[in-house]
């Protein structure tokens, strides 16, 4: 049965995996639990990527006897807190075993977050038999985030972040205890929280499936202020038409196209239907590319980070640099000139400061400084030539692709749509040149083998390594993906005509 949503304690399903863990957990001395998120996501019928289980003492070890069982590996997690996790292959699943946060069940319940994650089950009996000691199956049925008690924000902050992410993931309200209970936490987070936590946190909330609902009520709780000081100065800062939103309202209804674009992409089922006018031609664009965009998006960059997680935080930054560039004109038009390489600088340092790889930074850096290259390129109404193309990539690298995906939101959220016919397929035409050349056309327009290297370029002009021999071969590889060079020869007289020290 289901109420509200919600499935019945006596309808719950669980991963199978815990199904073959049973006869094991009933074969050990002390009861074990499954505990948190797990229940909460089969209570939503959602899927479960981890299955959290504790146990009085002892976690670790159980952790590895559990792993040997399954033949997998396992590994400490946390040895200080007694935890240890198992990893299942293929299955996107992972399995935490901790030790209760304190003496009892209750005591580890209590000390959790929300009442929605203090929720328990016996690990060995049927799913009838939820523990719930704090009302948090009827707050998932009536949709609320409650705080477990007064302390629970004031004791790790993050919970505040949290809080936002969770109404955004379930499309749940906070209860006004827990909001106030956030609001009086940010001013806590610089100093009580690793960088590392906060950007986690707020990974979590851009990967929702409505990120602009967690970055708006960040805002709202003046949370955004503290950890993303940038993006909360868009509050207010008006936009001329075509825009019909301030910049930081933009910037959510960008998140809001974006996450309906890559799930176009995907061929999944966004927050909110995309209208059919505008997502019939994405799909037609995207088609050829869906295999190779999917890949980008799902592949990990240094420090864990995906590609997806890069270009939500893009969509959360792309304009970052407005507030400081805004100005007025005498006729009352407003202009950001530069506002994308300001609001690359700005990206930069932030991410940083949250502690990114130097690999995730550049590439987050690249997206925000080029997002406007497609929308400029448009306004030409001309096909990008195999040069335009070139340099576009030469620029931005494999950003350039993430940069397509974002023209398209950041326009589909200047109009609220498609807008006018001609202007929006004219960005189709420069996006999907741009994804045929890098797809489709790698080698001969994006990066064409070298007809000379920069030893036979020495060779032939007899210089030494430096500058010169650099420029020369840059200038070359651009005439290689022009079209302009397509012999041994042609590349020789290129050289020559273009090197400094020779007469023509």
């Amino acid at each position: 049965m289901e109420k509200n949503g919600v499935m019945e304690p006596a309808d719950l399903r669980l991963p199978p995996l815990l199904e073959r863990l049973r006869p094991l957990l009933a074969a050990e001395s002390r009861p074990v639990y499954v505990v948190g998120g797990t229940v909460r996501d089969a209570l939503l019928r959602r899927p479960i990527h981890d299955i959290d289980l504790v146990v009085a003492v002892e976690a670790i070890p159980l952790a590895f006897r559990l792993a040997d069982a399954l033949g997998l590996p396992a590994y400490v997690l946390d040895a200080e807190r007694d935890v240890g996790r198992v990893i299942v292959p293929g299955d996107d699943l992972t399995l935490d075993v901790a030790r209760f946060r304190g003496p009892t069940l209750e005591d580890d319940l209590r000390g959790r977050d929300f009442t929605i994650n203090a929720l328990a089950l016996p690990a060995t009996e049927s799913s009838a038999a939820v523990i719930d000691r704090h009302g948090g199956l009827d707050d998932l049925r009536a949709g609320v985030i409650r705080a477990i008690h007064e302390r629970s924000l004031a004791d790790d902050p993050v919970r505040a972040l949290r809080a936002a992410r969770f109404a955004a993931q379930f499309g749940f309200a906070l209860t006004g205890d827990t909001a106030t209970a956030a609001r009086s936490a940010a001013t806590d987070l610089p100093d009580r929280a690793s960088p590392e936590r906060i950007r986690d946190e707020l990974t979590k909330v851009l990967l929702t499936g409505a990120p602009q609902r967690g970055v708006a009520l960040l805002h709202e709780l003046g949370l955004l202020a503290v950890v993303l000081p940038a993006v909360a100065a868009l509050d207010g800062v008006a936009q001329s038409p075509p825009h019909h939103e301030d910049v930081l309202r933009h910037t959510l209804s960008v998140l809001r196209y974006l996450v309906q674009v890559e799930g176009i992409v995907g061929q999944e089922t966004a927050d909110s239907a995309a209208p059919d006018d505008w997502a019939a031609d994405v799909a037609m664009l995207v088609a050829p590319y869906r295999h190779g965009l999917t890949a980008h998006l799902a592949r990990q960059l240094d420090g864990g980070f995906s590609g997806l997680a890069l270009l939500r935080w893009a969509g959360l930054l792309h304009d970052a640099g407005k507030a400081a560039t805004q100005t007025i004109d005498a006729d009352g038009r407003i202009r950001f000139l530069g506002h994308d390489d300001v609001g690359a600088d700005l990206s930069r340092g932030l991410l940083a400061r949250l502690a990114f790889s130097n690999e995730a930074v550049r590439h987050a850096r690249d997206i925000v400084a080029g997002h406007m290259r497609p929308l400029n390129l448009a306004l030409e109404r001309r096909t990008p030539s195999r040069r335009t193309t070139y340099r576009y990539f030469r620029a931005l690298h494999e950003a350039g692709l993430d940069v397509g995906l974002l023209a398209l939101a950041d326009h589909l959220a200047t109009y609220d749509g498609r807008g006018q016919a001609d202007d929006w397929a004219a960005l189709l035409d420069v996006i999907r040149t741009l994804f045929a050349a890098y797809f489709d056309d790698h080698e001969r327009t994006i990066a064409p083998p070298r007809l000379l290297d920069g030893l036979a370029i020495m060779a032939l002009l007899e210089e030494p390594p430096g500058h010169e021999i650099g420029r020369l071969l840059g200038l070359l590889e651009e005439a290689q993906a022009a079209g302009e060079v397509n012999s041994r020869d042609e590349a020789i007289a290129l050289v020559r005509r273009h090197h400094n020290r020779l007469p023509l």
